[in-house]
């Protein structure tokens, strides 16, 4: 028999990462992820060796979830899933597994957008933890390796994206430059750590400034890199040199781009209620900006707890959750897609 708690599992393969987590009620009982370190001998991810790694972990993952949430998967209500946007190969592992599921065990399928599980995994909920969770409406500046959108909210299922990168995101700027200064690859989290001990103002970078709430990391991309050839025909050393001071100013630039669109965005709407999501907002630098900026603005500031912000089921979970509730369901019929907008 199910039970008559609202129990949900959720699968993630979006990317490099297989996970996945059982939520019931909104309250998180596990969240399994398993990495894929291959990709750091590549400097990013190859989709196939990614969509062949998800085909070995999800049985697993999904196996380790239900054992740590104590959960059987005769109590699962219904399946929740992603299904874009994201690398198509990865995708269909988890597509697949999700309807083979939801097929055997006869329960609801339900498809999640990758961006809205972002935004709503400012909603899960932890056993006995005091629960701070923004009110609608409220705007999401949303930055990962493949979006930055601020997004206005108005409900769990009503969201309007009114700014976007025209070209790269802020995750793909930190990867990239941080690869042509041989960092490792994530290289974001790398930048973030170098630049604690650097000077953020010792050099300046480009700072595109595309119409309306719109964002452009392209420019700043070009830039850097062209800074870098240029000084290192100068010295060869400039970069090991200088790597803490290029860290801090190339992410004080990223930040400031960022934060000049999200303060635009919270003044055109009058809205004070601000959130981050994705897995930049794990960046300690746009976290103390936000910090400063919410005492300067007077904004209520709600940040995800880190392990929220990266890609995990446990999002994807609780947009399913949300999205049973109001009888969103998919059919077997249902197909993933690699791009789209929320």
């Amino acid at each position: 028999m199910k039970s008559e708690k609202i129990t949900i599992l959720g699968i993630e393969s979006s990317c490099d990462d297989t996970s996945a987590a059982i939520i019931r009620d909104g309250i998180i009982l596990s969240n399994v992820v398993a990495g894929q370190k291959v990709h750091g001998e590549y400097g990013g991810v190859v989709p196939e060796l990614a969509s062949r790694a998800h085909q070995q972990n999800i049985i697993p993952v999904v196996d380790m979830a239900l054992k740590r949430a104590a959960v059987s998967k005769n109590e699962i209500n219904a399946v929740a899933f992603t299904n874009g946007p994201g690398l198509l190969g990865s995708l269909l592992v988890g597509t697949s597994f999700a309807k083979g599921f939801s097929l055997a065990a006869g329960i609801p399928l339900i498809e999640v957008n990758h961006l809205q599980g972002h935004v709503l995994a400012l909603f899960i909920q932890e056993n006995g933890i005091e629960f701070n969770q923004p009110k609608f409406p409220f705007l999401c500046l949303l930055v990962s390796g493949g979006n930055s959108q601020i997004i206005l909210v108005r409900d769990y299922l009503d969201m309007e994206v009114i700014g976007q990168t025209i070209d790269d995101a802020a995750g793909e700027a930190f990867d990239k430059c941080a690869k042509v200064m041989g960092l490792p690859y994530p290289g974001g989290p790398h930048v973030d750590r170098l630049a604690k001990s650097g000077n953020p103002g010792r050099f300046a970078f480009s700072k595109p400034d595309v119409p309306g709430l719109n964002y452009s990391f392209s420019g700043l991309k070009t830039n850097f890199l062209y800074f870098l050839r240029d000084n290192l025909r100068k010295n060869e050393n400039f970069i090991s040199e200088n790597i803490n001071d290029l860290c801090a100013s190339l992410q004080y630039t990223i930040i400031e781009i960022l934060m000049n669109k999200l303060k635009r965005a919270a003044k055109q709407t009058g809205i004070r209620e601000i959130t981050v999501a994705g897995g930049v907002s794990a960046n300690s630098g746009l976290r103390e900006a936000l910090t400063e900026n919410a005492v300067k603005y007077r904004w209520k500031l709600v940040i995800p707890k880190f392990e929220y912000t990266m890609d995990n089921a446990a999002m994807i979970a609780i947009t399913g959750y949300f999205k049973y509730l109001n009888k969103q369901f998919a059919g077997q019929n249902v197909v993933p897609f690699a791009r789209t907008q929320l």
